[in-house]
């Protein structure tokens, strides 16, 4: 099997992201940003020598949530990418979980 390299994934995970924001689609966009920082997060335990036994980007997102090495705003993102929206499908103002995902993807790629 073929081994893909993470950031190439990250990378097309965000292109998508664009995409579907661009054609207002902002659900496949979260769904998309979501995927990506799940991408990054395996990579982060991984690299840390945590056996990862889950394929849900749900709950490695919750795990980097919890996990008390990292920063608190590292820790506050991570938890808003797995917040449910409201009834109008939206989330609370001032959250762009691209620009979130994004930021989380770098500061995990980086340590």
């Amino acid at each position: 099997m073929k081994h893909v390299n993470p950031q190439a994934l990250i990378k097309d995970e965000f292109r998508r992201a664009e995409q579907a924001r661009s054609r207002g689609n902002e659900g496949q966009a979260r769904v998309c940003a979501r995927r990506a920082a799940g991408i990054a997060a395996r990579e982060y335990f991984t690299g840390r020598g945590q056996s990862i036994h889950t394929p849900s980007a749900y709950d490695l997102l919750n795990m980097l949530s919890e996990d008390s090495s990292l920063s608190a705003d590292l820790r506050q993102i991570a938890a808003h990418l797995t917040l449910r929206v409201n009834e109008e499908f939206k989330l609370p103002p001032n959250i762009d979980l691209i620009f979130e995902a994004k930021k989380l993807c770098e500061e995990l790629t980086n340590s």
